[in-house]
Order: structure tokens, then C-alpha cells, then sequence
């Protein structure tokens, strides 16, 4: 890392010493001199930094000379942030307060004291450098810069679910699985190979497979990575069962719950990554797993042979390298672009030779086939396997040399992102976002010629690292990956004694460590951070958390934190306790982030944070007792983000954000409650000069706003360009006249007209009739969600070309629906109509909708399904031809499916709920998999007597008149999943449910009547599920053993009777 480092600060430097900067500085300090002689040694220096990095590895000579250069370049960094901070003092300080400070600090004394301060440590770290300059006793050319060629944007990255050459390896697990002739309840396969083979993958494979879901009752995946932490493993096995997280924290009350969860029930269970356990702590856990069904199956992936023969009952499969075939498949799926195919003999033959050299390791082969995408002549496959290849052929450890041949081809500012990324534990969850924000705040992020923001630079270095495999497991909607274990070792060696992390026992602290991270179950200020302090250069302190603490962190702590390292850039604190952040972190006045998210006790920061004039992030998301932001926050005149997601007791925002000019994402705004704190907090004018704002804002108490057009129009949101997602919301009403609402809130909405390229409007408690004619003239709004906007009567006209989403929630007075609105949404996937009480009708728009597969129709009382605008019988919706999904709920005057939805011929799952008056289910819905029917007083909805042969699911609930079940169902030869629910008039479950021999799960809840099975439930031989609730006689009969009925379900491997199970 080191290398990469010392090219980037040098820029950092040259940037400082600007002709601009030595003017501002240099005159008002009188060091002129000093300065250009710095600058001019520093340039000599950078031209021959290129040819040093490469040759970092290969000289010890080279090696030892950067890293003294490096610290010295440091050094030089931090004086000269220290005169522009002292410059940005000066500038900050008001009239008053510096005729109030006139005989203390800008005294002439003061002035002194500072200037013979900083020339002292200027001229020693300019005669440091030059001496480090003259004992170069080697030589170094002037390189120019590398050309790193960016993957083209139209290239596929491989998922993780597309194994090549991996079908036997899978084929035999599956085999293990599926076998239900496993002598013991629970069977443990251990899946055994070096790190990269792809274990992980394979099991990913095999627990996604749709014959291993159908198999079990229970699929549980699980991390277990290099810390066998058994309450951490019980609560996670727990949280996957349960598909919510454990409230217990206590060991033992967390076994207990686990036993229950998963006793008499057959599961899958999958452990990745097993690494050190002992023999007793193994039994522990298996102790706990032993009460599965028989036929429960455990996967576990590990690299270590001894683990596989401690923990598997099944002699474990050792996974291979794939074959050199296969490997030369993947090898040119990755390193050609999208459906391209490479067709020169000689470069498939200079391929298989390469492949020889990657040892069927799949992570090597996806690494070189990323590094040779950029490749794309003869000459340079040929170049990379006769004199990069060998380099790290004749190594004893091959794998780990060979990816770093990808790394060595990295650029600088790449190679400073990965390295940083080895701060993080392995498996841990990554967010591109603070991967982004991390980089800003160290500097990594090379201004670019073209304009672009810093952010956008730095989302493209993310791509560009996932792109070359050095990340993995994104996850694009939430913006998460992970690094692969071998990856994660590259970062670790290749970021030296650079980073260091408390959980490594093995690599000890150096004093020129300048980046470390501590983990949760270190003691804040216990032996690890005694350890750093002779690291007190430290730039980086993470503290990384997977649960938040329990133990607060006392001001005391952060006291000596704060002092100990004084040149700090990063400080993370997030979930840390933290109750109060003394006033004196204004002494890291190098800070650029500061994450103090997730502390629930912490309730305000002290004014002297604003004293931190080169912070760019400040995250205090999840605070939820946070009051209020800092007075003074118009001092922060670097910070870029400011978090506030989650501060649910702030009830206003400080005068003087409006003059953040550098600030690009601030999640929420919102405007004081009442007109006492209108008066003395900021309104809507104070966004009026935050054009660079992105991603997402939340304006919340629009309804307090009074004077609605000189506000909004001050607001200025059409000039936010890149703004993604706005959220307006009415919380607050200081009017109380109803026409005055009306008419002040369609004036605001109208002023706050965003950008063409908003993606997504939520507009939340509007009071208007009407929306702004602006709502129709969005072109790249994607998602729209009308919620609560009770007065409205006129729905906007949409030309929305690209809109795939539209949720219309509770427009209690809009009483149609326009046909060529919905007409034009020609990309719509999914619409929610939901208590519109006044519609009465469904255009004929909806069915050019070709898109759309989900719909959603509730609580619409005086809506008529069949007619139209004009009142005609709607015959045709043929156009939904792609509807899998039909949600009908609370329509009171439903009688029966109208034609239209008999003719859905794609239609999956149909969802009837709470519609009194209907009549009976046609025929014309035998292609239907999944039917959802409840709350039917009459009792006539389940009339039917058509064929059901496509149906997989029926869920049937509230149906008071249902006697027995209905003739139909039991025709329903292809049942798999059948609920009933709530049915307190059940009497009887025929004989004939016997011809239901596909059904697997039976849940019965709350049908009181229901006092006894028939013999033919002996026959249903696929049922593994049974589950009887709140079903008092039939509970009675159904007991283990004693029961009268037990003999007839017996054989059932999974029953859950009164939230007992009973086996």
C-alpha cells in the first residue's frame, strides 16, 4: 500500500502548492521561500514515484527508501493542512468575535508564537525530504502515467450462481441431500478444498436448488468465518429460522429457543466457512442440532481437513480444481466482452497455457480472465505469460502471488481503495456508500479534468474494482458486497504495516501503522488500543461493529482517544454507546469523518464540533434521542454529508446549512413544528444553494410552512440535478381553515418542482384537489407513491413513459381513475390501489398496461370491478398479459370475477379477502398456482366446479359458513400447501382428502368445530408438515402417543400441535 500511497499524497502536496496557495499561506505567514523550495523538491520527486512503485516489491533497496519518503511526505501533509485550517480560521471568525479575541490570539505575540510554530516544522520537513532525495543511491526513470483501461459498462460480471464445470460436484451433494435412507435424525457433510475452489459457491448452488427447498421444512445458511463465537452462531441459526432477529441475549435462554425452533423438524443447514473450532465446542453445537427430523442434512465448507474430521458424520468431499477445460471456459467468459467470443487459434492456445498456471482455482482463473480483459491483442496475452506469469510461477504459495499480479496492474488510487478495504473482518457486509465516503475523507479520489463530482469518481472506482473481481456479492438495490477470503488476504499483505486490525493477533503494531480498525468484542480503550498508541501518527480509527454494545463508552474513554491521536482523518464510532461527545474533539482538527450513527443515548453534540473545518462526513443516522444539530453547523464549509435518517426527536434544523455549498447528501431536512421556531431555525429558503445535492431528500412538516410560494420557489429544487429520490410530507398543519390548506398547499407543491431527473417522488399527507401540472413532465421518474393525499379529486394526466411503479394511497374523494393516464404508462410493473373510497370505476387504460405483474385493489367500497368509466362491461383486458399477481381486498360490491381477469392468462396468485357479497369462484381459473380466500360471511365464495390442475397453494380464512371442504378443492391433484384459517364452523375434512397425494404442509388454525381427523389422512404420504392451533378437541386427539387420532399422522415428520412440537 505503501507505494500506491506515496504517489497520491505527492499530488496532495503539489495540489497545496498551488502559485494561488502560495500567495494566501505563504504571504500571511512570510514563508514563501519555504513553501516553493517544498514544491519544487516534491515535483522532482513525483515524476520517478511511478517507476519506484513498480519496483516496490523487487528492491529492498527502493522499498526502504519509499517508506521513509512516505513518512516524510506525511509529515509535509499535515503542516500544510495546519497553515490552510489556520487560514480557514481566520476567514471563519465574525467581526466581533475577532475584536473580541484582538489582545489574545491574532495578537502580534500569537502571530509570532504561529509563525516561528510552522516555519520551524516547514523547514524540517522540507530538509527531511531532500535528505531522503540525495541518499537515493539508485536510479529511477520518468515514467508516464499508466493507462488503465475501464471494463466497458456493457460487460455481464459472472453471478455467483454460474458454476462452470462444477455439474458432478454438485450432482453428488444433491445426491447426500436428497438421500432419505440416512441412519441418523441429523447427517453432516463436510465440504473440504483450498481457499477459491468455490465451495462457498456450490453450496450457494445447492441450497438455492429447488428440489433441496422442497426437501426440508427449515433452509439456514450461515457465516461461521474465523471466529467460533457460539452465542453469535446460535443467534444467527436462530434469525434464519425464524426469518427475524433473536430478542434474547443470554446463551442459554438463545439454546432453549433454538431447540424449540428446530426440534421434530427436518432442516437444511449450511455452515460456510468453518475454520478454527475445537472438538468440545463442536459438540456444544451439534448438541443443539441432534433434535432435527430424520433426514436433516448439515453442509459445512472448510479448508481445513481437521475441522472436516471433527464435525462430519459423512466421509467429507474434497472438492478439486476444475478441469483444464472448464477452467479455459471461464477463463474466456471472463476476459472477453459480452457475447464475444475469441476466435484467433493462437490466443486460445496462449490461454490453455495460462490456465495451466491458475491451478483450477476458480477465484485465479475469474482474477486473470478480468486482468486479460484489458488485453486485447496477441502481443500482450503473449507478453503476460512469458514475463509477468513466471514472475510468480516458482513461488511456494502460488495463489495468493497470482492475484496480486491483478492488483500490481491496478493504478494508484485503485491500488489505495482495496489495500484500505483489509480494515474490515473477513465475510463482513460492505457498503459501497462508506467504502465511498472512506475514500473521499483519506484523499484517494483524483479530481478529475472533466468536472466530475468526487463522488461519481469514486462510484467508478468501486465499479472498476468490482468489475476486476477484487470484490464480490453486489448487491445493486442495497448496495452491499463482500470480499472473498483470498481477497481479503491480498488486501491484508498488500496493505503492510499500513493497516492493522485488532482481531489479528498475528501481525503486530508498527509505529508508522497509520489505519486501524477494533471490532466489538474489543474493550474500546482495553489492550488493543494500549497497543496502538505507539502509533501516533494513526490517521484511521474504525471501530466495527456487527451488534450494537451494551457497554456505554464513557467521555473519559473518548478523552483519551482524542488526545492519543491527534492527527486523526477518520474516527468511527458508530453503535459504539456513546452518550456524549466532549467538547474537546475539536482538537482532531485534521477530522474529515465522524461516524457517531446508531447511539440511541446520544442526545446533542457539543458547538466546538463545528470548529472541525475540514469534516466532509458527519453521520449521526439512528440517534434517536439526538435533540439537535449544532448551532454553528455554517462553519463546516467542506462537509458533504450529513446524515440525519432515524433522528426521530428532531424537530428543526440550524440557520446558516443553506451556506454548505460543498454539501452533496443530506437525507433529510426538516422545518421547525411551530412559528416560534420558524422564526429562530432555518425554512425551505435555507436549500435554495444546495445544488449538489443527491441520492435522496426527505422534506418533512411541509405543513407548517405559511408563506407556501416565496418558500418553495426558494427552495430552489429544480436546480438540484442530481437528486434521485424526494420525499415531501405534511406532518404539521399551523392552518386551520380547510380552503386555506387547499389552496396554500397546491401553491407549495407547485414551487417545489424537482429536477427531470428525479427517479423517485413520494409525496406523503398532501392537502391540495389537484397536482401540478409539472407531476406529468418527469421523464426519468421510475417510482411514485401517493399517500394520504386525501383532499384531491383530479388525478394528474401522466406522460410518464419510464414509470414502473405507482402506489395510490388513500384519496378518499377521487372518484375516477383517467383511461389515458394509465394508458400511457407503458412501462408499469407494478400498481397499488388502496382505499380510494370513491372509485367506482376502473378505466379501459389499464389494459395497455402489458408490463404490469402485480395489482393490487383495496378497501375501494364503491368500486364496480366489471364496468368502466362509461359504465359499460368491461369484456377485455388481454393486454395484461404479463399479471402473475392480483391482489382483490375489501370490495363490497364484488359479486363475481368479471370477465376481464378470467382472460389473465398469465395470472400465478390470486389473493380474495373481505369481499361479503361474493358469489362463487368461476371456472376459468384453473391456470391459477396460488388462491388466497377469506373473510366470505355467505359462505358461497368457494362454489366452484371447474379443474384446478395448476394449483400448488390455497389459503383459506374467515369463512364462518364453511361446514366442510369444498368438493373442488380435493380435485385439486397438485396441492401442496393448504391453510385454513379462522373457520370456527369446520366440521369435518372428508375421507376424500386422501386424493390430495402432492400436499405436503396442512396448517389449521382456530377452527374450533374441527374435532377429529379422517383415516385417510394415513395415506397422504407426501405431507411432511403438519400444524394444528387454537383447534381445542382436535389438539386433544392429536396428542402424542395418548391421542386418539395420533396413529392416523403419526407418520408425519414435522407436527407442531399448540405450539408444542411433537416431533
Amino acid at each position: 500500500m505503501a507505494e500506491a500511497v506515496i504517489v497520491g499524497i505527492a499530488g496532495k502536496i503539489v495540489a497545496y502548492l498551488v502559485p494561488q496557495a502560495l500567495d494566501n499561506v505563504g504571504m500571511l505567514w512570510g514563508v514563501n521561500h519555504e513553501l516553493k523550495a517544498l514544491g519544487d523538491t516534491v515535483s522532482t520527486l513525483q515524476s520517478v514515484l511511478d517507476h519506484a512503485e513498480e519496483q516496490y516489491h523487487r528492491s529492498p533497496q527502493i522499498k526502504d527508501w519509499v517508506d521513509k519518503l512516505k513518512e516524510a511526505f506525511y509529515d509535509a501533509q499535515d503542516v500544510l493542512e495546519e497553515f490552510n485550517m489556520e487560514a480557514m480560521r481566520r476567514e471563519l471568525r465574525g467581526h466581533n468575535e475577532m475584536m473580541k479575541e484582538l489582545r489574545t490570539f491574532f495578537s502580534s505575540s500569537n502571530q509570532l508564537a504561529f509563525k516561528m510554530k510552522m516555519s520551524y516544522k516547514l523547514r524540517a520537513v522540507r530538509e527531511k525530504i531532500e535528505a531522503i532525495k540525495a541518499h537515493k543511491g539508485f536510479h529511477l526513470d520518468e515514467r508516464p502515467e499508466r493507462d488503465w483501461r475501464k471494463r466497458e459498462e456493457t460487460h455481464s460480471f459472472i453471478r455467483e450462481g454460474d458454476i462452470i464445470g462444477r455439474e458432478d460436484d454438485k450432482k453428488k451433494i444433491m445426491e447426500f441431500l436428497l438421500d432419505s435412507d440416512m441412519q441418523e435424525n441429523v447427517s453432516i457433510l463436510p465440504i473440504v478444498g483450498i481457499g477459491g475452489l468455490g465451495k462457498t459457491a456450490l453450496a450457494q448452488s445447492v441450497y438455492n436448488d429447488e428440489m433441496v427447498n422442497k426437501q426440508f421444512y427449515l433452509n439456514m445458511w450461515v457465516c461461521i468465518s474465523n471466529d467460533f463465537d457460539m452465542t453469535k452462531i446460535v443467534k444467527n441459526i436462530l434469525a434464519c429460522a425464524k426469518k427475524k432477529e433473536p430478542t434474547k441475549v443470554v446463551l442459554e435462554l438463545l439454546q432453549n429457543e433454538l431447540r424449540e425452533e428446530i426440534n421434530g423438524k427436518r432442516y437444511f443447514l449450511v455452515l460456510d466457512d468453518l475454520w478454527n473450532v475445537k472438538r468440545e465446542q463442536w459438540l456444544s453445537l451439534r448438541t443443539l442440532l441432534l433434535g432435527g427430523a430424520r433426514g436433516s442434512k448439515i453442509l459445512i465448507t472448510t479448508r481445513l481437513p481437521l475441522v472436516a474430521d471433527i464435525t462430519g458424520t459423512a466421509l467429507p468431499y474434497h472438492l478439486n480444481g476444475l478441469s483444464e477445460s472448464a477452467s479455459l471456459d471461464l477463463l474466456m467468459q471472463m476476459a472477453c466482452p459480452k457475447e464475444e467470443k475469441i476466435k484467433d487459434l493462437d490466443m486460445l492456445a496462449i490461454g490453455k497455457e495460462i490456465v495451466k498456471e491458475c491451478y483450477g482455482v476458480p477465484l485465479v482463473v475469474r482474477t486473470i480472465g478480468s486482468l486479460l480483459f484489458f488485453k486485447k491483442t496477441k502481443s500482450e496475452w503473449l507478453n503476460f505469460r512469458d514475463y509477468e506469469l513466471p514472475e510468480v510461477s516458482q513461488r511456494e504459495d502460488r495463489i495468493i502471488p497470482i492475484l496480486r499480479l491483478s492488483y500490481d496492474h491496478l493504478p494508484s488510487h485503485l491500488k489505495q481503495c482495496f489495500a484500505l478495504c483489509s480494515l474490515f473482518p473477513k465475510d463482513y457486509e460492505l457498503k459501497k456508500q462508506t467504502l465511498v465516503d472512506l475514500w473521499m475523507a483519506e484523499g484517494f479520489i483524483r479530481p478529475s479534468n472533466r468536472g466530475q463530482h468526487l463522488e461519481d469518481i469514486a462510484h467508478g472506482y468501486f465499479m472498476d474494482l468490482l468489475g476486476s473481481n477484487f470484490f464480490q456479492e453486489f448487491q445493486e438495490d442495497v448496495g452491499t458486497c463482500k470480499m472473498h477470503d483470498l481477497m481479503h488476504d491480498l488486501a491484508c499483505s498488500v496493505a503492510g504495516t499500513e493497516c492493522w486490525v485488532a482481531w489479528d493477533d498475528t501481525k503486530p503494531i508498527h509505529e508508522r501503522t497509520r489505519h486501524i480498525s477494533l471490532d466489538s468484542t474489543s474493550n474500546l480503550m482495553g489492550k488493543p488500543l494500549i497497543s496502538c498508541l505507539k502509533a501516533s501518527a494513526l490517521r484511521t480509527f474504525l471501530f466495527i461493529t456487527r451488534y450494537w454494545e451494551k457497554e456505554p463508552t464513557s467521555e473519559a474513554d473518548l478523552r483519551r482517544l482524542i488526545q492519543s491521536f491527534k492527527r486523526l482523518r477518520i474516527l468511527d464510532l458508530h453503535a459504539a454507546n456513546v452518550k456524549k461527545v466532549p467538547r474537546f474533539i475539536c482538537k482532531l482538527k485534521h477530522l474529515t469523518y465522524l461516524d457517531l450513527s446508531n447511539n440511541g443515548a446520544l442526545k446533542r453534540l457539543p458547538n466546538s464540533i463545528t470548529r472541525l473545518h475540514n469534516l466532509q462526513t458527519l453521520n449521526l443516522s439512528y440517534c434517536g434521542s439526538l435533540e439537535e444539530l449544532p448551532r454553528v453547523i455554517r462553519k463546516l464549509v467542506y462537509l458533504r454529508n450529513l446524515n440525519i435518517d432515524g433522528c426521530s426527536k428532531l424537530s428543526y434544523m440550524p440557520c446558516g446549512l443553506g451556506q454548505l455549498s460543498s454539501l452533496h447528501r443530506l437525507s433529510c431536512f426538516i422545518l421547525p413544528t411551530n412559528k416560534a421556531l420558524a422564526k429562530k431555525y432555518c425554512g425551505l429558503g435555507e436549500l435554495n444553494r444546495l445544488n449538489n445535492i443527491r441520492g435522496e431528500l426527505s422534506i418533512k412538516n411541509l405543513g407548517s410552512v405559511i408563506d407556501a410560494v416565496k418558500e418553495s420557489k426558494a427552495a430552489n429544487l429544480r436546480e438540484k440535478r442530481s437528486l434521485e429520490v424526494l420525499v415531501l410530507s405534511w406532518d404539521i398543519f399551523n392552518i386551520i381553515n380547510e380552503a386555506m390548506i387547499t389552496k396554500r398547499d397546491e401553491a407549495l407543491l407547485d414551487g417545489l418542482r424537482p429536477s427531470d431527473n428525479l427517479q423517485e417522488l413520494i409525496i406523503d399527507g398532501y392537502n391540495g384537489e389537484s397536482f401540478p401540472r409539472w407531476m406529468t413532465e418527469l421523464p426519468n421518474l421510475v417510482k411514485l407513491r401517493l399517500k394520504g393525499c386525501e383532499r384531491c379529486k383530479h388525478f394528474p394526466q401522466f406522460g410518464l413513459s419510464k414509470l414502473k411503479r405507482l402506489d395510490i394511497h388513500g384519496m378518499k374523494f377521487l372518484e375516477y381513475l383517467p383511461g389515458e393516464c394509465l394508458a400511457s404508462l407503458t412501462s408499469l410493473e407494478s400498481l397499488d390501489i388502496y382505499r380510494l373510497r370513491r372509485l367506482t370505476s376502473l378505466p379501459l387504460g389499464l389494459q395497455h398496461l402489458s408490463k404490469l405483474v402485480d395489482l393490487s385493489i383495496r378497501y375501494c367500497e364503491e368500486l364496480d370491478l366489471s364496468k368502466d368509466e362509461s359504465g359499460k362491461i368491461i369484456l377485455d383486458f388481454r393486454g395484461l398479459q404479463s399479471l402473475r399477481s392480483l391482489q382483490i381486498g375489501h370490495l363490497p360490491k364484488l359479486e363475481s370475477l368479471p370477465q376481464w381477469i378470467l382472460q389473465l392468462r398469465s395470472l400465478e396468485r390470486l389473493q380474495i379477502y373481505d369481499c361479503p357479497n361474493f358469489k362463487a369462484l368461476p371456472e376459468q381459473i384453473e391456470k391459477c398456482e396460488e388462491l388466497d380466500i377469506s373473510k366470505d360471511e355467505s359462505g358461497k365464495i368457494l362454489d366452484f366446479h371447474g379443474d384446478l390442475q395448476s394449483l400448488c397453494s390455497v389459503i383459506i380464512s374467515s369463512l364462518p359458513k364453511l361446514t366442510s371442504l369444498p368438493q373442488w378443492l380435493l380435485q385439486a391433484r397438485n396441492l401442496e400447501h393448504l391453510e385454513i384459517w379462522f373457520c370456527r364452523n369446520l366440521k369435518d375434512i372428508p375421507e376424500h382428502i386422501e386424493t390430495l397425494q402432492s400436499l405436503q404442509n396442512l396448517d389449521m388454525s382456530s377452527c374450533y368445530s374441527l374435532t377429529s381427523f379422517p383415516e385417510a389422512m394415513r395415506r397422504l404420504t407426501s405431507l411432511t408438515l403438519l400444524e394444528i392451533y387454537n383447534c381445542l378437541e382436535l389438539e386433544k386427539r392429536c396428542e402424542r402417543e395418548a391421542g386418539e387420532d395420533w396413529d392416523k399422522i403419526a407418520h408425519i415428520p414435522h407436527i407442531d400441535i399448540g405450539g408444542q412440537i411433537m416431533r
